[in-house]
């Protein structure tokens, strides 16, 4: 029973946060594409739209059953996301579906211990229909970096920004299957996943640096800082075999670039930040550094 707990909580947990960063990558290359390739635009649409369905599904099942640390750690939703999701709808014409937001923002934290056969069978199916849908969504990222890197296309998106979430589609793919296939997300994965999380807080500090409009010269420097620092983490993490103290310092880097990332989304969305980034990113960028803040703490 404890395997089957396990495989109910772990797979719900894993959906209500990458399940959303995938629908916000979809929506992210939709608005990012010129007019010319409208066909893209349209598949990234309905990508969208499919991560949203499978949210209206996780969410129901997930009530009660969470464990608290995770609905309480910022990884699904911050203080900033409803807005956040009404502005950049606003600004991008794209629609974004508001219930998610306000259903999650209900969920209830429990250990729930009557795990049905048929909530198995019900996350199962969910898993299934997430394995579909990444197959799909991680084809239309590498058409759409093949193309860039051709020079084939052009889209708003840096190339290293496609690069990038096409490795978190790709890790959420390697979840999914490891729970298919018996595993616990909870065992032995720290290292690797202190490299992965590292890597991305690091391009988002580039990210960042790259879309501030050029006279926010202090916001700028502080976030080339971070970039900095997380490639030190980066070079220690191949030659430290201290974990322990590894965790240690990329837990405290993390909460600092945390706190830069929550005060740059209040910025953004009350008009006090001059940058191309939508407020929708910032969220974005924000919930993933309390994401990999909660994996660093246990």
């Amino acid at each position: 029973m404890d395997c089957n707990k396990n495989y109910v909580e772990q797979s719900l947990a894993l959906h209500l946060f990458f399940a959303r960063i995938m629908k916000e990558h979809a929506l992210f290359m939709e608005a990012a594409y010129t007019p010319v390739h409208a066909s893209l635009a349209q598949e990234a649409e309905h990508y969208k739209q499919e991560f949203e369905r499978l949210l209206l599904q996780v969410i129901p099942l997930s009530d009660g059953i969470m464990d608290g640390k995770v609905l309480a750690s910022g990884e699904i939703l911050t203080e900033f996301t409803a807005g956040a999701e009404r502005q950049t709808a606003c600004f991008t014409g794209i629609a974004i579906n508001p219930r998610i937001t306000a259903l999650q923002a209900r969920l209830r934290c429990g250990r729930n211990d009557c795990i049905t056969d048929e909530l198995i069978c019900q996350v199962k199916k969910l898993n299934q229909t997430a394995l579909r849908l990444l197959d799909g969504l991680i084809r239309l990222k590498e058409r759409t970096l093949g193309g860039m890197l051709r020079c084939q296309m052009f889209t708003m998106n840096y190339p290293l920004l496609i690069e990038h979430i096409l490795r978190e589609a790709r890790l959420y793919q390697t979840f999914v299957c490891a729970l298919e296939n018996g595993k616990d997300l909870e065992c032995g994965f720290m290292r690797e996943t202190e490299v992965f999380w590292n890597q991305i807080m690091m391009e988002h500090a580039l990210f960042i640096r790259g879309l501030l409009d050029p006279c926010e010269n202090d916001l700028i420097q502080t976030s080339d800082g971070f970039a900095k620092d997380y490639a030190t983490l980066l070079a220690r993490a191949r030659e430290v075999s201290d974990q322990t103290l590894m965790r240690r310092e990329s837990l405290q880097e993390t909460i600092k670039f945390r706190d830069f990332k929550a005060t740059g989304a209040q910025g953004i969305q009350n008009c006090k930040i001059r940058s191309v980034i939508l407020p929708l990113l910032a969220d974005h960028v924000l919930r993933e550094a309390n994401h990999y803040i909660r994996l660093l703490r246990e």
